[in-house]
């Protein structure tokens, strides 16, 4: 049920990474909803789903640093509500299409709090036919899975700013070797 689970958010990840990156491609503007009273007009946006207009997401993984850059990348900040329960994250691909990272946690987003890692994917597009998937390693323990640290959220033009760090492998396999990832983020809406 656990596998399934982190599976099951693993996909909306994927999905809230390509609805993002359409989005991204086609110039697409979130849709809004007006709200209005007797003195002001305000548009509220109408999910909890946010596409960065500007920022970056930063994700190290062994040797390398991933960068993604609002201006030109696909960034989400993306919350979720799945049979009741509560999940936030970060959703991200690049122009090209060849790398994208999503990492989530359930609750809401709070500022100046660390929660832990529900789910994480880290994809490469490699040569020829052959990607490479990188999964959190699953824990009896949720503080094994690492965190995601919000200092600062939906505040003035922040979307969201925090970092983050957790285990992620290429299978579930006891002998597979396991790599720690950290990143950081710093995102801003219009």
């Amino acid at each position: 049920m656990v596998r399934f689970s982190i599976l099951f958010l693993g996909f909306l990840t994927l999905i809230s990474v390509v609805l993002t990156a359409c989005q991204k491609d086609e110039n697409v503007t979130q849709t809004t909803a007006q709200v209005t009273d007797s003195t002001k007009i305000s548009t509220i946006p109408s999910s909890g789903n946010f596409l960065a207009s500007k920022g970056t997401l930063t994700v190290k993984l062994k040797d390398s640093t991933y960068t993604f850059d609002a201006e030109q990348d696909s960034i989400a900040f993306v919350n979720i509500n799945i049979d009741g329960e509560q999940y936030y994250g970060v959703t991200a691909i690049n122009k090209a299409h060849t790398v994208s990272f999503g990492i989530s946690s359930s609750g809401a987003p709070i500022d100046d709090e660390a929660s832990y890692i529900s789910g994480a994917q880290f994809l490469l597009k490699g040569t020829g036919k052959k990607n490479l998937e990188y999964t959190l390693i699953q824990s009896e323990q949720p503080q094994r899975s690492g965190n995601i640290a919000i200092e600062k959220y939906n505040q003035d033009t922040t979307l969201a700013k925090g970092s983050f760090h957790t285990t992620l492998a290429t299978d579930t396999k006891a002998t597979t070797p396991k790599y720690d990832v950290e990143g950081s983020f710093e995102l801003k809406i219009k």
